[in-house]
């Protein structure tokens, strides 16, 4: 989509939280790898998402600065939690200073280590879980969650577009796993999907 447009849909959707929108400033400004936060339409796809699924409980893999567990958690289901996971100590810290300046603070669980090595020690049911982590192993992932989905909940994951490398002829190893897991998702007779070009490409998959 050309600028303009990704302008036009920006004006035309409902804002972000003040400290969404610091969080998105604060990133832009000073992390170079600034492309891992959701953007402003995506963030609001992803609230939007949530809070028509209102879910009591949404797995997160890959926190980076905590700005889309914060969009998840503003359509929890009462009671509700965000659970999210990632291994980097020190945006992780900046995670939970911005979560502490919301009223979403308690709803928010933080886990530092291995997303494979934490997930199965999980004993929640989730009613949505969001992949935006390390690319290869999306597919370990996605088995690895798949059974703790309650039927009829969901699986969206980030970046399967992948800056449009998924149709080269040539892949690297992050572009090869991403067209494998799209290939994995499509092959499922367990659910049904939707790959939705926004931003980087988002694979919404439903547990049937």
């Amino acid at each position: 989509m050309n600028e303009d447009w990704i302008k036009y849909a920006e004006d035309f959707t409902s804002d972000e939280s003040d400290v969404l929108r610091e969080l998105r400033e604060e990133c832009y400004a000073h992390y170079e790898d600034k492309s891992m936060l959701s953007g402003f339409v995506q963030g609001r796809v992803l609230s939007m998402f949530s809070k028509m699924i209102r879910p009591k409980v949404v797995l997160e893999i890959g926190t980076y600065l905590g700005y889309s567990a914060l969009c998840f958690a503003e359509g929890l289901a009462e009671g509700g939690k965000v659970i999210t996971l990632d291994i980097q100590e020190d945006t992780n810290k900046v995670a939970r200073e911005f979560v502490a300046k919301t009223e979403y603070k308690d709803k928010i669980e933080f886990h530092l280590g291995f997303a494979t090595e934490i997930i199965p020690t999980l004993p929640e049911t989730f009613d949505l879980v969001f992949i935006d982590a390390d690319k290869p192993n999306y597919s370990n992932y996605y088995d690895l969650v798949f059974d703790k989905v309650r039927p009829g909940g969901f699986i969206i994951a980030d970046n399967v577009l992948w800056s449009g490398k998924v149709l080269l002829d040539d892949k690297d190893e992050n572009t090869k796993a991403l067209h494998e897991f799209n290939q994995k998702v499509l092959a499922d007779n367990r659910v049904s999907n939707v790959l939705l070009p926004i931003r980087d490409g988002l694979m919404i998959v439903r547990r049937d």
